[in-house]
Order: structure tokens, then C-alpha cells, then sequence
């Protein structure tokens, strides 16, 4: 039996294969040539047939044009799924990564268990960082099973991010699929080891039972969304916080488990929960004193922690590297653009106010005398009715007849715990799911025309809808009208589902004909809020005069990214927590968001007694600070409560006296300015440590200088952004494709695709879906990776460039492919870029690598495709610099090659090629060196995982193509290449 070594070339099946170190002599494991691992194939050579291949030579008559070698070439980069580089998954994940997103994956690659922080600022992101890190563990070998705790609304977008941008298929594990997960199992067996990658829900793994079973079979790979909610800063800390801090003390007991830790909030004044935090990661980090240099040093291995402004543009010469030619610039929005629009109460609304306030306050005084229980249940109830007033008629009309949540409760502190997530904005609340319902106000066990007021109450308010009597409503509308003709597309933020349906049924159809209203509450499940979403921006078009606006609650604030369809903010009730305010406005200013500036409109009550002050106190303070910082600081919450406390009590006194002048000048009024500058002075005290922590913690485990050595080694690989922006233009062009520049000189462009062969088509339709590919529906082309639904970018991993790189390189392999083949692996060109005969070569090398690890020895087989370039004949070869051999890509052809003449060129070229194999496995020699070189480098810090690294280059080489320059006949100018 013929046995067949890793990396060999072998044929099978009508095609050619390279054989992968899984092999056994009795069965081969093999990858078709150029292909991904998705294409592995296990062959028996006892039961089909399998021979040594070698890769056939080009034909000489199959001659192309200027253009056939940089297409080629640009074509098989992209193509790479396995790249030899020392970031095994960076080649086949569908992602491109900005330069500075690798730094956390390189201090994760100088670990030997990763544990990280990683804290960079809302819209940075983050999720890519951390599955940058996960897919690499995963490729390596160092983790082979993965779990992401999350909350339960976005566990499904975790779902799609793993599975759309880095290939990991991870299952559902929440409240409502554990049933029918847990009935597909053997007996005993756990769910956890079934299924190698899930994504948890923290509201499921608070019962004891499925939480020891997570711990018993933990992955050895565990990411922490929204890590902050998980962690007790003291004795006050939510019981849910509680459970799942215990929860994570468990998990990260384990010392070799990989714990990846991701919020953007880490300190916000709280020292506590940010020790915490800092021990799940390394032990000793919850006592180290942060303020030495050695703390600082044991910190740094561990944490990044990174604001807009320090990213914005990176590896410029200001960084301290070199030159400016891996410099990246990321177009986050430069600024929010904030307007605070007032409006009054109508004279009904107003007396309902006061009528309700006034009933609010004998409950309040009533159960006062009746114990603390009775007295916690009234205070939410009073609170309830009074924001429901303040959002809407709908919303006030439904609490009223609702009953409060906090009836039940059998003790005081139960009824503080029912109560207050519904009727406050803590910045730790356990989850936002629920918590935009409107909360009841009907207390039960009270005097017998209690419930009859309410109903009346309730009767009034319902008979104030619509903007004749809403004046908040009418002021809404307005402002919309406004933002829809500047060409925005707004979000309005509600805090109550029955306040968002309202608003989306008054605005159908009061915003102009081409404008689409949709509402998406909690009463849609997260996957439905985002078909939701999608559904509106189809309904709306991409025509130039289409508007879109959305509806939301809270349930919208956390997670979803909505960059792509919405630029435009309006608060229409305020949050009593500022930090739900910066939440809902990160929904659109991140990355990829196309306005530089962010427009935000906060409507408020000047006359409603509570709008003003919340404004002034909390809001207004919060964007100061965030303006001073360039990040947000979380309100400390219990000063926070104490301002808005005094604020009700206020109301619910003025409801007492029954006074009807002004809110805001009386001396009692006084007790809320004493609160308001007791957070202002807490507020700043937390900004000032979250200054010093950003300073003293700055990211400096990674200098630039080692990124963009890395960043360079990546994309000489695997193509840097021009060449994928010539490749797609001068493909799309050559195949037929309609392109048209889009204006702004960005770079951007626009393709019909409709007449582009059959074969390219059908590529392309699962991924630009059919009304681009049949009906001609242009397609934008981006040079931002962040790109909407319906749109391409211009990077390797798109899905639209890997499909047109796959036709490209495939038709450039099969002469016998009908219509337009844009690269070819010949050509004769006449340039006066060479002053002599010099010879491009596209070579295609394959490595064996052997890449130790905490679980083992990898064996894997990658490729890498150089160019080299010679003067003169074979035989007698000069062989140029890398640089020069580039340069060729670039030769224009300046006069026409005879067709006859061009093929005894490649004739004579090719027979002599033979006389250039031994330079040829020498450079491949130096590739290999260079590539142990790099994998070293990146684990320097790891000494035990660099032991026993090899990289070895298989032999021969495959000349994919070779290319002819000859001097035209006009002499070259001075400085040309020889």
C-alpha cells in the first residue's frame, strides 16, 4: 500500500487533494487543494482509488492580460482558510478585525490560561475581541468546548454573532429550550457535555440544580457578557448579583479555564465590584495595591481598558511606529448632538395630574399609619401611577386598573424588591426583560371608594389620547417631522409598552406618506424584535425619500445594534438612571454608524413636577461628565434614589396641601437641591477614580509597535484593503458588472451583477439574495467592514468577495470555462516598466506545522502564496527583491503582444522553469523560518507552548502562474525596474 505524509499532493475523486495529518495509512484525511476545512473529506485508498498528484503546469496558450497575474494572486489570497501565520483562525473567520481589536487576542496568545478583562468603551467591540480569542483557543487546540453567559435577550444575537462571523455553531441553552434540549439526552448525561458549545442564559442557571450541573461540566472556555452584573460590591447587592458572583467564584476556580470577562462598565466609582471583578480573573488582584508599579504591571497582563478616542486612529507615527502604512482610522460618530425640548400639560391633563397626585398622597399618608409594610407597598404604588402619568394617557389609564405587584408582598423588603425594578432605573438591575410593563397602582385592602377613584381616574385619562389633549404626544410629532426632512431616521425610546403602542398608532400615518412606523416592545421575544426591525427597513426601501421610524422600550437598549438603520435618538420619557439614556443612544453611535454626528432629542414635562429636576439633576450631569471623560460614569445609585425620592415626596406634600401654584418655589422644595448636590459631590468623587483608573490603566501590555508587526505579517498574507478594493472592481468589471462610483470620493460603489455569468450568480445568490442577482438591484460596495443588510464589503471575508474570489480563482484554473475568465496563469506583457526580460512567478507553498498545547500536539497543514521575480533566462537567473517583484503587479502593458509571439515566450519560460527549483525550495526554506520566527514571537511569554513548535515547508512548490515582461519599445524612464 502506497502511504501518502502530511501535506503531500494527492488525486481522488476527479480532483486534487492535500493530505492532512489525521491521516492513518488505511484512511486519508484530505482537503481539496485551496479549499476550507468545511470541505475535508475522509477517503478509504483500500476502496477508491488515490494517487501522488502534481500540480499541473499553466498551459502556454492560455495567455491574459496586464491584469491576470495581481487578479490571480488577489483571488487565491482571499481564498486562504488555513493560513500558516501564527493566528491560526484569523484566515478563515468572516470578519475582518481592526488593528487595534488584536490586542487583546495577543496578551490572550501570552497566557498559558487566559484570563481578561476586557473593558474597552461602548461601540468598540468588544464581542468581536473576545470571539477573536475564542475562535483562536479553538483552532489551536487550546480550549474544545465553549461557553457565553449572557442575558437571556441576547443570547440569540450571541447565537448569530459566533455563527455568521467566526464559524461556531453554539446552542441555545435557555429557560425556554432546556426541556427539549434535555429530552434528547442519553441517561446521565449532561447537556453540557452533549452539546461542545452553548450560549447560557444567566436567568437559567439560577436554579441550584442546573447551576451545579454547569460548574460539573464546565467548557474550558468561558465568556462573561456584561460582566458587571455579575459581581457583589456589598451587602446591598441584588440577590441576583449575588448568585451569580458565586456562580462565577466557581467557575473561575478552576485554573486552567480560559475566562474571558467582558463589560464596558468595570469600575464606575464602585472600587468594590471592580476588585471583585479583577479576582475572578487572577486571585491576587482583588488585594494588590493597583497604586504600585508592580500592580500595575501584574494588571496590565490581564486587563484593557480603552475610550474611543485612543482607538480612533491607530499605528500612525504618533503611536511610535514607524510610518503611517498600516494606519487605521475608525469612523465612530465624532459627536452626539443633544436638544432638550420642552412642553406643558393641557388644562385636563394638568387637573388629572393634580387629582391623581392628590390620591397618591392620602394612600401614602394612610398607610403610613399602618405598618412599614403597608407603607413600602403604597410609596411603589404612588411612584407607579406618577411616571405612568408623566409617559402617557394609555400607560396611566392602564396602571390605574392594574393591580400593583407589590400587593403581594407579604414584608416590606418584599415589597421594595417588587417594586423597585419596575418603578426605577437602577443601573443594576438584574435584566431589562419585564420591566417595560406598566406597573399596577390598585393596592387592594383599603377604604371602599378606593378602586371607584381609580376607575375614574382611569375612565379621564383614557379620554386624554391623541395630540388635542397629549401635548407631550403633539411635541413628538413635531420633532419628528423636523428630523424625517433632515434625512434622519429616528428611534423613540418609550419607558412602558402600553406608551410605545400609543405612540406608534397616533404616528401611523402622521409623518408623511413614505415614512414606515413599527413598535417593538417585550412582548415580542428577541428573535422576533429583530425580524421586527428587518421587516421595517424592507417595508421602508432605500429610497433616497423613505424614512424609517422605530418605536422601542428599554428591551431595545442593551445588546441590539442598530447603527445600520436608525442615526437619530429621541427620549420621549426620561430614565431616572442616566445610564439608560447613554445605553440607548450606544444603540446607534458605534461603529458603523454613517453620520458623524448623532442627533438626540430628550422631551420633557416643564410643568409635570418631575421632568425638570431629573433633567437638570441626573441627565444634564451625566452628559458633562461623559463630555469631560469622553465615557460614561454610572450614577451611584443610592444617591441617585435619594434625589428622586425627594422629588416624589415632594409631589405627594404639594398633594396634601393641595396647592396649585408653582412646584419649584417653595421652601420645601429646598430638601431636593440638599439631595441634588450630595450626587453631584458622590457623582464627581466616582467620575475622578474613573479618570485615574483609565489613566493608570491604560493599555500597555501591547505596544504598537508589536501590533502592527503583526498587523503587517497578517495582511502580506492574506491582502491588504487596496488589493481587495482592486480585486472586487476589476473582477465585477471583467465579468460584466455595471459599477458605479458613489460621490463623496470614499471609495464606495454601487454593482449590477445581473449580467455576470451563470456561474458567478448562482454564488452570489444566497448571499445578495435574488432581487440583486436577478433583478439587478445595485449592490453597494463598502470600504467599512460595518455594512447593512443587502450590502458588501470590501474586505476578504465577505461573503460576496469570497464568492467572487471563488469564481475567479476557479475559472482561472479551468480553461475550459465559457464567458469572460478575468485572471489567467499566463501572459506576455510589453511594459515600459522593465528595461530587460524579467519573469513573475505566482508560487503557492504548503507548511507542515506541528503546534504544541495545554491538550496536545496539532498537526496541521496551511498554505501561503508568494510572488518572486528574475531577470533574464531561467538558467541563469537574477532574482529580484520582494519589493520589485510586487511592483510588476502594477505594470501597465504600453503595446500589444502577437498572440503567436506571446505563447513560444511561455513556451521557452516554462520548459526552463525546472532551473529554478532550487532557489525556489530555498525561499520556501526561509518561509518557514520566518514563520517559526513568528509563532515564537507571538508566544513569547508562554515558554512551555513554544517547546516543540515546527514548521517545515512541503516540497515541490506549485507555480500557480508565471508571467512575461518584456521592455516595449518606448525606453523606460529613469528609475525603472531592470
Amino acid at each position: 500500500m502506497t502511504t501518502f505524509s502530511a501535506g503531500t499532493l494527492v488525486s481522488a475523486r476527479g480532483r486534487d487533494w492535500v493530505v492532512l495529518p489525521e491521516s492513518a495509512p488505511d484512511m486519508l484525511v484530505l482537503r481539496p487543494l485551496g479549499g476550507a476545512d468545511d470541505d475535508i473529506a475522509a477517503v478509504f485508498p483500500d476502496f477508491e482509488p488515490v494517487k501522488s498528484a502534481e500540480f499541473a503546469p499553466p498551459t502556454p496558450s492560455d495567455l491574459g492580460d496586464a491584469y491576470a497575474a495581481s487578479l490571480l494572486r488577489s483571488a487565491l489570497r482571499i481564498g486562504f482558510r488555513s493560513g500558516a501565520g501564527p493566528f491560526r483562525s484569523l484566515a478563515g473567520i468572516a470578519v475582518e478585525p481592526r488593528a487595534y481589536q488584536l490586542v487583546p487576542l495577543l496578551m490572550a496568545l501570552r497566557q498559558r490560561t487566559v484570563r481578561m478583562l476586557i473593558s474597552d468603551d461602548v461601540g468598540i467591540g468588544k464581542t468581536v475581541e473576545a470571539g477573536l480569542i475564542a475562535s483562536e483557543l479553538l483552532a489551536q487546540g487550546s480550549a474544545s468546548k465553549l461557553a457565553v453567559l449572557c442575558s437571556p435577550a441576547l443570547a440569540e444575537q450571541w447565537q448569530a454573532e459566533l455563527r455568521t462571523k467566526f464559524g461556531i455553531d453554539a446552542e441555545l441553552v435557555l429557560a425556554s429550550t432546556v426541556s427539549k434540549l434535555e429530552r434528547g439526552l442519553d441517561l446521565g448525561q449532561s447537556l453540557f457535555d452533549k452539546h461542545p458549545h452553548v450560549i447560557v442564559s444567566m436567568d437559567f442557571i439560577k436554579s441550584t440544580r442546573h447551576r451545579d450541573d454547569f460548574v460539573r461540566h464546565c467548557p474550558d472556555l468561558v465568556i462573561v457578557d456584561e460582566a458587571h452584573t455579575c459581581v457583589a460590591a456589598d451587602d446591598n447587592t441584588s440577590a441576583q448579583n449575588q448568585l451569580r458572583f458565586e456562580l462565577l467564584q466557581r467557575v473561575a476556580a478552576d485554573p486552567e479555564r480560559h475566562l474571558l470577562l467582558v463589560t464596558a462598565t468595570p469600575h464606575s466609582g464602585k472600587e468594590s465590584a471592580f476588585r471583585n471583578l479583577l479576582g475572578l480573573v487572577r486571585p491576587e488582584l482583588a488585594t494588590v495595591d493597583l497604586g504600585s508599579e508592580p500592580g500595575r504591571r501584574m494588571l496590565a497582563q490581564h486587563f484593557v481598558h480603552r475610550k474611543r478616542a485612543d482607538v480612533r486612529q491607530y499605528l500612525t507615527k504618533s503611536d511610535g511606529v514607524d510610518d503611517d502604512s498600516l494606519a487605521e482610522e475608525t469612523a465612530f460618530p465624532s459627536d452626539r448632538h443633544f436638544k432638550d425640548e420642552t412642553y406643558k400639560l393641557s388644562p385636563a391633563y394638568r387637573a388629572l395630574l393634580d387629582d391623581a397626585i392628590a390620591y397618591a398622597s392620602e394612600r401614602v399618608t394612610a398607610a403610613d399609619s399602618q405598618g412599614r409594610r403597608e407603607a413600602r407597598i403604597a410609596w411603589w404604588s404612588a411612584i407607579a401611577l406618577l411616571r405612568s402619568l408623566v409617559s402617557s394617557p394609555r400607560a396611566a389609564a392602564q396602571t390605574l386598573r392594574t393591580r400593583s405587584a407589590t400587593a403581594t408582598a407579604v414584608t416590606a423588603e418584599e415589597a421594595d424588591r417588587l417594586g423597585a425594578p419596575l418603578s426605577s432605573d437602577f443601573s443594576d438591575a438584574d435584566a431589562l426583560e419585564g420591566l417595560d410593563v406598566a406597573p399596577g397602582a390598585e393596592t387592594g385592602g383599603v377604604e371602599v371608594d378606593a378602586g371607584a377613584r381609580l376607575a375614574e381616574l382611569a375612565d379621564r385619562a383614557a379620554e386624554l389620547e391623541g395630540p388635542a389633549e397629549d401635548k407631550k404626544l403633539a411635541a413628538l410629532v413635531k420633532h419628528l417631522k423636523d428630523l424625517l426632512k433632515e434625512g434622519y431616521h429616528p428611534i423613540v425610546f418609550c419607558r412602558y409598552i402600553p406608551t410605545a403602542e400609543y405612540v406608534a398608532e397616533h404616528l401611523e400615518g402622521a409623518l408623511g406618506k413614505k415614512t414606515v412606523v413599527r413598535a417593538v416592545t417585550g412582548t415580542l421575544s428577541p428573535q422576533q424584535r429583530l425580524q421586527r426591525i428587518e421587516e421595517l427597513a424592507e417595508a421602508a426601501g432605500d429610497a433616497p425619500d423613505a424614512r424609517r421610524v422605530l418605536i422601542a422600550t428599554d428591551c431595545l437598549s442593551e445588546g441590539v445594534n442598530l447603527q445600520h438603520h436608525f442615526d437619530a435618538v429621541v427620549h420621549y420619557d426620561l430614565a431616572w438612571n442616566p445610564t439608560r439614556h447613554d445605553q440607548r443612544e450606544g444603540r446607534v453611535d458605534r461603529y458603523g454608524q454613517k453620520r458623524d454626528v448623532v442627533r438626540v432629542i430628550t422631551l420633557y414635562g416643564s410643568d409635570n413636577g418631575i421632568d425638570g429636576k431629573v433633567l437638570d439633576v441626573l441627565i444634564k450631569k451625566h452628559r458633562q461628565i461623559r463630555k469631560d471623560l469622553g465615557i460614561s460614569v454610572s450614577v451611584p445609585d443610592a444617591a441617585s434614589q435619594g434625589v428622586t425620592d425627594a422629588i416624589v415626596e415632594w409631589l405627594l406634600l404639594r398633594g396634601q396641601e393641595q396647592e396649585q401654584g408653582s412646584l419649584f418655589d417653595v421652601e420645601e422644595y429646598r430638601a431636593i437641591d440638599k439631595k441634588a448636590a450630595a450626587l453631584a459631590t458622590e457623582w464627581q468623587s466616582a467620575a475622578e477614580k474613573e479618570k485615574t483608573s483609565r489613566s493608570r490603566f491604560a493599555q500597555h501590555a501591547i505596544r504598537p509597535d508589536e501590533v502592527a508587526q503583526e498587523v503587517g505579517a497578517i495582511r502580506d498574507t492574506l491582502g491588504r484593503a487596496a488589493e481587495i478594493r482592486d480585486f472586487v472592481r476589476q473582477s465585477l468589471r471583467a465579468l460584466d458588472g455595471v459599477l458605479r462610483d458613489e460621490p463623496g470620493g470614499s471609495g464606495d460603489f454601487t454593482a449590477d451583477v445581473s449580467g455576470t455569468p451563470a456561474g458567478l450568480r448562482d454564488a452570489l445568490l444566497p448571499v445578495l439574495g435574488g432581487d440583486a442577482v436577478g433583478s439587478g438591484r445595485p449592490v453597494p460596495f463598502r470600504a467599512t467592514a460595518a455594512v447593512a443588510r443587502g450590502e458588501a464589503a470590501l474586505v476578504r471575508t465577505d461573503q460576496a468577495v469570497v464568492a467572487l474570489a471563488g469564481y475567479v480563482l476557479n475559472a482561472a484554473l479551468d480553461d475550459q470555462v465559457s464567458g469572460p475568465r478575468p485572471a489567467r496563469r499566463c501572459g506576455v506583457i510589453r511594459t515600459r516598466a522593465v528595461t530587460g526580460r524579467t519573469t513573475l512567478l505566482l508560487v503557492r507553498y504548503r507548511f507542515h506545522l506541528t503546534l504544541p498545547s495545554r491538550t496536545g500536539v496539532r498537526q496541521l497543514v496551511a498554505e501561503d502564496a508568494r510572488l518572486l521575480a528574475f531577470a533574464g533566462a531561467p538558467a541563469n537567473a537574477t532574482w529580484l527583491p520582494t519589493g520589485d517583484a510586487l511592483l510588476l503587479l502594477d505594470a501597465a502593458a504600453d503595446e500589444n503582444t502577437d498572440p503567436g509571439f506571446g505563447e513560444r515566450t511561455m513556451d521557452r519560460i516554462l520548459d526552463g522553469l525546472p532551473d529554478v527549483t532550487d532557489h525556489l525550495e530555498a525561499y520556501g526554506e526561509e518561509l518557514a523560518a520566518d514563520l517559526l520566527a513568528s509563532h515564537r514571537r507571538v508566544r513569547s511569554a508562554a515558554g512551555e507552548i513554544v517547546r516543540g513548535l515546527t514548521v517545515t515547508v512541503q516540497k515541490p512548490a506549485d507555480v500557480l502562474g508565471a508571467y512575461v515582461y518584456l521592455p516595449a519599445s518606448t525606453p523606460v524612464a529613469a528609475g525603472g525596474n531592470a
